[in-house]
């Protein structure tokens, strides 16, 4: 069955995925001529670098959303569709879908990634929680908030450090930041909304297999964040690799195990492509692209973003994947297509680094960019001002800057709701 779309008899670009590559292709071919269908199986766009703020309560689920339908308003060439897409024919160029079958001239896939577990079975990695949407971010919010809860209830000791004690695994800036958040609510707000229980007996551990925290940053930056993590006491253990969970006790390299009821895996991603594609066009869970973003052996179909890996001398592994390279290769693309349909050149894609940032909490934050590196609450305006400014949507902006002005002269977090129970509906087993 067909998807209902009209036919305005001009090309039809049709974009798989709706986060920050898929959306720039949609914004760069506004009023162009050509047809577009934006496909995501969910209904709003995610600014992901934020969902730690919803896990820990200091931002709520919309402010860091943004409905696709209201963004595709504004492009009058352009239409969504909530679908899923299962895999794509390239010999008809069609996509299919759980909605039905949809013709394409040209395909940009922007899939994004997904969790990568590596090696860990299903049974463990299960057990662990996941931030990697909206959904995700609740749940581990509810996790949390309700290991409290049942703290509050047992008398037994041993199990109460269990159910307070979280563990996140990744160093990366997402485990990092997250761990700084955490941090700060063991210090200003946890003790006042369980006086029952001793929050100086919650450990917070942050394991890294490699030899320093965001190890992609310069050293010195490195450094900074780990001191700032320490600051807040968490535990940071580097060079060390996890090697099992089984919902009560984490178990590390050296068979030492720590006792933990949560624990949050921030240590990969993978790319997550769609079927359909020849197989020499795949690289494990990315999907191999020439410099002009086009899927090898399939020229009218891109990838973009975290699932493509742009393989050359530069970057033998692909491009990092991070939000500026996935807006850098949606406005290439965008501008290759309407040049191809004018049998005009297609330029290549150079990437160019703007720099790195993250946060570990209250004027405590890390940024370089083009040789210049600081740290402390300079980097930390600077984060707060650049994740603002690429937040879709006036209300989002205002909404999170609100937020954080909250937060920061009241110390509070104050979305520290069970909206949603997790642990009761669903068992961790």
């Amino acid at each position: 069955m067909d998807l209902k779309i009209p036919s305005t008899g001009k090309k039809r670009v049709v974009i798989i995925g709706g986060g920050f590559g898929g959306i720039e292709v949609a914004k760069k071919l506004k009023n162009l001529d050509v047809q577009i269908v934006l496909l995501d199986k969910h209904n709003y766009h995610c600014f992901q670098p934020l969902l730690y703020q919803v896990a820990t309560g200091g931002l709520e689920p919309g402010s860091i959303a943004y409905p696709l339908r209201k963004f595709m308003q504004d492009i009058p060439n352009g239409l969504f569709r909530m679908a899923e897409v299962r895999h794509v024919d390239t010999a008809i160029q069609k996509i299919h879908t759980d909605i039905g079958d949809l013709h394409y001239d040209h395909l940009i896939i922007a899939t994004g990634s997904t969790t990568n577990f590596f090696k860990f079975p299903d049974e463990v990695s299960d057990k662990m929680m996941q931030m990697k949407d909206i959904p995700q971010a609740l749940n581990l919010r509810s996790f949390i908030l309700e290991n409290f809860e049942e703290a509050l209830l047992t008398y037994d000791e041993e199990k109460k450090e269990e159910l307070i004690n979280i563990s996140i695994v990744g160093g990366g800036p997402t485990g990092v930041e997250l761990a700084g958040a955490l941090g700060e609510m063991r210090k200003n707000i946890l003790p006042k909304d369980y006086p029952e229980i001793d929050f100086r007996r919650m450990q917070i551990h942050l394991f890294e297999s490699s030899d320093r925290i965001l190890s992609a940053m310069h050293i010195d930056n490195s450094s900074k964040a780990l001191k700032y993590v320490k600051d807040f006491g968490v535990n940071v253990w580097l060079n060390t690799m996890v090697t099992d969970y089984n919902g009560d006790e984490l178990t590390i390299a050296d068979g030492k195990k720590i006792k933990c009821g949560t624990v949050i895996w921030t240590a990969g991603v993978k790319g997550n492509p769609i079927g359909g594609l020849a197989d020499a066009a795949m690289a494990g869970n990315r999907i191999l692209v020439d410099e002009y973003c086009q899927v090898l052996h399939h020229n009218n179909i891109y990838a973009i973003g975290d699932v493509a890996a742009m393989i050359n001398e530069q970057f033998p592994k692909g491009h990092p994947m991070v939000a500026p390279v996935a807006i850098q290769q949606g406005d290439l693309v965008a501008k290759n297509i309407i040049a191809s349909i004018k049998n005009k050149e297609i330029k290549s894609f150079k990437y160019f680094d703007k720099g790195a940032m993250a946060t570990v909490g209250r004027n405590k934050a890390v940024m370089e960019a083009k040789g210049m590196r600081m740290g402390g609450f300079i980097a930390w305006l600077a984060w707060l001002f650049v994740h603002v400014m690429t937040l879709i949507g006036f209300r989002n902006k205002i909404t999170v800057t609100l937020g954080w002005l909250y937060n920061y002269i009241t110390y509070d977090r104050t979305l520290r709701l069970i909206i949603r129970p997790f642990k009761n509906n669903n068992e961790k087993q």
